[in-house]
């Protein structure tokens, strides 16, 4: 489908957003062609950034990624600069499990342990059993229960004795939802491959019967370059403590809802900071390494640790903006914030459906800014597609509801980037 055909076309996605299956969005608003210009630019931002493939971190299509996001913010009135990072890239050989004649092809676990090229023979067995391979079905995706696919049985099985673990991966709909490698720097755990809970019925059958398998998690290692994408816009006042926007740009597949949505608010929120001569100093980074242990924060921070604690706030841009009828998480550290966050959603008609509790550990490199003791308002909503192939462009984006978030990340940092 075209972006034009698409935008048109959600006149009916707006009115199915703002249908009582969804409380997301509690009012209308007349779509001016201020609003249709707005949509238009977001789509083509997410269009783009799908076109481009499989967005895992410091491959081909990372790389070109960050040179395009770079002309897409030289586009919004600032200048970029890319900074890069070692990364020692995993590079998936052959991966698969055989079962008498089948084979089932699926992915691995980026932090854990590999295979050599003859794999590992054994029997199928459920978690915990004496069987050389673990049979075991990881926990889906949950907003408000961060890090919960990582914990659970997979937990278990990482620290168990199995010789080898296939995590059957479950979300809203049959299919291959890959887990993040939150250890990627420091990997643990036997060889794991990740493959679609489709084969779960015929996968746990063999595993009941002890059937004899051959697991292979092969992979290559490639020491390469990632990229941080960066931009700043200088502030009337140096004196005043600077404001950060920030947002991953990296992961698995093409990730169109997940990371586009999130990229297109960030690019809006850029080009509106550059265009209001602001109070104070604003800077932006967009960060690879999301989905391999959030590498690409912590090679940002490396350089700059005072940035945490001398930021006057950071907000930062979670995933799934513009999923459509999905949930949201609000994630902030002081009462301030809280209102100034919940204000700008409010305006544009989204409601906070969840508020994490203060002083909680948010997901992914918000946890990071937590941990370091930043001020920060961190936003993201919920998927259905989460992780999976099916998270692409134009099916897995409402754009009217992307561009309440964008107008709400852009109405909020302008507040604090004016805010002395």
């Amino acid at each position: 489908m075209k972006r034009r055909d698409f935008v048109q076309g959600s006149v009916c996605t707006t009115l199915l957003a703002l249908s009582p299956g969804s409380s997301r969005v509690s009012h209308a608003r007349e779509r001016s062609p201020l609003s249709m210009e707005l949509e238009e630019r977001l789509g083509a931002v997410v269009e783009a950034y799908d076109a481009q493939g499989n967005h895992r971190t410091a491959t081909p299509v990372d790389n070109a990624s960050a040179e395009w996001l770079a002309l897409e913010a030289r586009r919004a009135g600032v200048e970029p600069v890319l900074e890069s990072f070692s990364v020692s890239r995993v590079d998936p050989v052959s991966c698969h499990l055989r079962v008498g004649e089948r084979r089932i092809d699926g992915v691995p676990l980026f932090d854990g342990d590999f295979t050599g090229p003859n794999g590992i023979q054994g029997r199928l067995g459920p978690l915990g059993s004496d069987a050389e391979i673990g049979v075991l079905e990881t926990e889906p995706f949950n907003l408000i229960e961060p890090r919960r696919e990582q914990g659970g049985p997979v937990a278990v099985a990482r620290r168990g004795v199995h010789k080898g673990i296939v995590l059957l991966t479950r979300g809203s709909r049959p299919g291959l939802f890959l887990i993040n490698a939150a250890s990627f720097i420091s990997p643990f755990g036997p060889p794991a491959l990740q493959v679609s809970s489709a084969e779960s019925d015929w996968l746990m059958a063999r595993a009941a019967q002890r059937a004899e398998a051959h697991l292979v998690v092969r992979v290559e290692r490639t020491a390469t370059q990632a990229f941080n994408v960066m931009a700043r816009i200088a502030g009337r006042d140096p004196s005043l403590q600077p404001l950060v926007v920030s947002t991953p740009r990296s992961g698995w597949w093409q990730c169109a809802s997940e990371r586009g949505g999130g990229l297109a608010c960030w690019l809006e929120t850029m080009r509106a900071l550059a265009a209001a001569n602001p109070a104070r100093e604003c800077l932006f980074v967009a960060f690879s390494g999301h989905e391999t242990g959030f590498i690409g924060i912590n090679a940002y921070l490396a350089s700059r640790p005072e940035l945490m604690q001398r930021a006057h706030a950071w907000v930062h841009l979670g995933a799934n903006f513009g999923a459509p009828r999905q949930p949201n998480e609000l994630h902030t550290q002081d009462d301030f914030l809280d209102a100034l966050a919940s204000a700008a959603l409010a305006r544009q008609g989204i409601a906070v459906d969840h508020r994490a509790p203060r002083g909680s550990l948010p997901r992914a490199e918000a946890a990071t800014l937590h941990r370091g003791g930043a001020r920060y308002i961190a936003v993201l909503c919920g998927s259905d597609v989460f992780h999976n192939a099916a998270d692409r462009w134009p099916d897995a984006l409402d754009l009217a509801t992307l561009a309440r978030y964008a107008r709400a990340c852009t109405d909020g940092a302008l507040e604090l980037a004016q805010h002395a």
